[in-house]
């Protein structure tokens, strides 16, 4: 109940007989003529419901009322009549209830400023809410000023505007919206190429992806999300949650690495048929449709995927907030990161770069801190293919003094265009951009030429042969940084191919190159940074590498990791990776001893197994005790290793004997005898092939 709503009751109870036992003096003067008058004419008392004042705002600021008509307001509702007897005396009264109301106000405003404002009365309505979004979470709710502060631990840690970046907004989620706005709903339906059907049965809908009519009824996939309590430490307003596997589906998970070990992709989809929505079978398959070339199969099945995440999520796991917290180090949780990234990046191909930009900030949120998929390497794509300008350049202003992204090439040359982008008409901006952009080419000088030969621009003389952009700075660039630079052009090159965007940056490099030329102390300083710094590429970066599929990127990749097999529903688990549960133990299997021909044959025949023999010998060895049927089988096994023998006796006589061809004869200038002998060897050769 407000202030203004008491005072009220108040004025409506004291006009009541008797109930005034405790008013001052001064309620005594101005209730005393409202009896008289009472005596020569009766009236009926109006009740007012007290509990009608509940519904009433808190103040009179809210209610948009003047205090001059709430004055007005109230002597019409303590003076009961206006009878021709007692116009006079109500007039005489009128100036001293005025003033005397005026008072009260002013000493009423002086003791409420003397209050604190912990004993003024509060809203419970406004009071409750609070209650709700402390419970729930909500960014900010009650913490403002240096609590806010406090809370959440100065500038190394996230703020609450820094939070408030991360947060997604549900109506720009939805890709076939962002395109329905930008090429119209007929153009959507063509390409999507859904086939109605009058009894299909409805599905939930999705935050994240829309169910299609040809997917299974989504039911009980045993994938469920609980709460970790004391995950986040310190009173933060995050969360952190888990994805569980119920016994269940911890057996077919089992069945799902028995399916990966064979090498055959038709185990994997016989797993799916039988269970449509388990996740790492839906994440291999579709990497399998990928290497075929059958991108909407592997996108559907992406789909598929988050579709039975999102039908897990706890009901307190709001992406909006971006209070949410996931751990990467758990095996349960590494499948939703996976399955964004690749949702978002199939989304950006499509032209979606707004719907990308959302899942981009999402998979940002669930680890800001580690970043295990790295999106702030790709982050500033779509925010400048998304025209989000003012969201970038924010990103950088408050996120640079604890990340150091100055040392990313992305944002160093990313956030100048979007300055550059935003300063038609603004000279500061643009002075800003132009410096910021003059850094970025002496901290990378080894990514201009780089850059402009994958535009296809050949750089003037000046450029050219200078040493500065020449092809001593892309030699000198170590390995880790070398990779971010290719990763960068291989991705963002189309955003400086526009003609505005290349003649600024050719009067940028122009500039740069005086500055290089008159020594700048900067010059010295940031070649010194690039010596010290890029010492080694993280682990979180190498499977960026792998799942973007950015060839500039993945041609840079250390030979241990192209050599050696990496899995596409898990590339690159983390070292120190919180497993919760493991495969039951095996029954041993004896040493196949397999070599390289061995793998050449299982590779062309997936079902080719030279040890088949050897284990059926001994089975029936065991069972028979050497009689007959070991005898067979150890025959059979024989006589398998002896045509595996002799198929690699022949092939090293093949390897062996291979000479090159003699150089051929012009116009036959040479002697008859020499053709003859020549002829003869030939002869002689033939007849060893034959």
């Amino acid at each position: 109940m407000s202030n203004r709503a008491l005072r009220r009751l108040q004025q409506q109870t004291n006009l009541i007989p008797g109930s005034g036992d405790g008013s001052s003096a001064e309620e005594d003067e101005e209730v005393a003529p409202l009896a008289s008058k009472k005596k020569g004419k009766k009236k009926k008392q109006q009740i007012v419901n007290p509990f009608e004042l509940l519904t009433e705002h808190a103040d009179d600021e809210e209610n948009n009322e003047d205090p001059e008509e709430e004055e007005e307001e109230e002597e019409k509702s303590v003076t009961p009549g206006n009878t021709d007897a007692n116009d006079a005396n109500a007039s005489a009264e009128g100036g001293k209830k005025k003033k005397k109301n005026k008072k009260k106000k002013k000493k009423a405003a002086e003791a409420s400023a003397a209050t604190p404002a912990a004993e003024q009365v509060e809203d419970e309505i406004e009071a409750s809410i609070q209650e709700v979004n402390r419970i729930l979470g909500v960014v900010g709710a009650g913490i403002t000023g240096a609590a806010a502060d406090a809370t959440f631990g100065g500038a190394s840690d996230f703020t609450v505007n820094m939070k408030a970046l991360l947060n997604v907004e549900y109506k720009f989620l939805n890709a076939d919206n962002e395109m329905r706005r930008r090429f119209g709903s007929r153009v959507v339906q063509a390409e999507q190429g859904r086939s109605r059907h009058r009894n299909r049965v409805p599905q939930r809908q999705g935050r994240l992806v829309q169910p299609k009519d040809n997917w299974p009824v989504l039911g009980r996939t045993g994938v469920t999300m609980s709460v970790v309590e004391g995950g986040v430490p310190g009173n933060t307003g995050e969360q952190c949650f888990t994805f569980e596997h119920s016994k269940d589906y911890q057996t077919v998970q089992f069945l799902f690495l028995d399916a990966v070990q064979s090498h055959n992709p038709q185990n994997i989809a016989n797993l799916v048929h039988g269970h449509p929505y388990h996740i790492d079978s839906l994440i291999q398959l579709s990497e399998v449709f990928h290497m075929n070339e059958d991108a909407q199969t592997a996108v559907d099945l992406i789909e598929r995927a988050l579709y039975a995440f999102e039908g897990a999520f706890h009901p307190r796991f709001n992406m909006a907030t971006g209070n949410c917290r996931l751990d990467f180090k758990r095996q349960e949780n590494r499948a939703f990161f996976l399955a964004l990234f690749k949702h978002l990046t199939a989304v950006g191909q499509r032209g979606c770069h707004r719907t990308a930009l959302e899942l981009c900030k999402l998979l940002l949120s669930l680890d800001p801190d580690g970043d295990p998929m790295c999106a702030l390497l790709m982050i500033d794509y779509y925010a400048l293919r998304a025209e989000q300008y003012n969201f970038l350049i924010r990103l950088f202003e408050e996120w640079e003094a604890f990340r150091n992204l100055t040392q990313l090439p992305n944002f160093a040359f990313s956030v100048p265009l979007a300055m550059f982008h935003l300063a038609k008409d603004n000279q500061t901006l643009a002075q800003k951009a132009d410096d910021m952009l003059e850094e970025a080419l002496l901290m990378f000088p080894g990514l201009l030429i780089t850059l402009l030969d994958k535009c296809g621009v050949n750089p003037d003389k000046r450029v050219a042969d200078h040493a500065f952009f020449g092809l001593t700075a892309q030699a000198n660039q170590k390995p880790a940084l070398q990779q971010l630079v290719a990763l960068y052009v291989g991705r963002c090159f189309s955003l400086w191919k526009e003609p505005e965007a290349l003649l600024w940056l050719e009067r940028v490099v122009k500039d740069t190159l005086d500055l290089v030329d008159a020594k700048d102390a900067r010059v010295t300083s940031f070649a010194d940074k690039r010596k010290v710094r890029y010492q080694g590429t993280p682990r979180n970066i190498y499977r960026h590498f792998i799942i973007s599929g950015i060839k500039d990127a993945t041609a840079t990749l250390p030979p241990e990791l192209t050599n050696t097999a990496v899995l596409s529903y898990d590339p690159l688990p983390p070292l120190d990776a919180v497993v919760s549960y493991t495969r039951p133990p095996r029954p041993a299997q004896p040493d196949t001893g397999e070599g390289y021909m061995s793998l050449f044959l299982r590779s062309l025949l997936p079902n080719f197994n030279a040890q088949e023999g050897a284990n059926a010998d001994a089975m029936l060895g065991a069972e028979g005790g050497g009689g007959e049927e070991a005898e067979e089988g150890g025959g059979a096994n024989h006589e398998l290793r002896r045509g595996v023998g002799v198929l690699m006796d022949a092939m090293r006589d093949l390897l062996n004997n291979i000479r090159m061809a003699p150089p051929p004869v012009e116009n036959g200038q040479d002697g008859e005898g020499e053709g003859g002998e020549r002829e003869g060897a030939e002869g002689e050769e033939r007849g060893e092939w034959d």
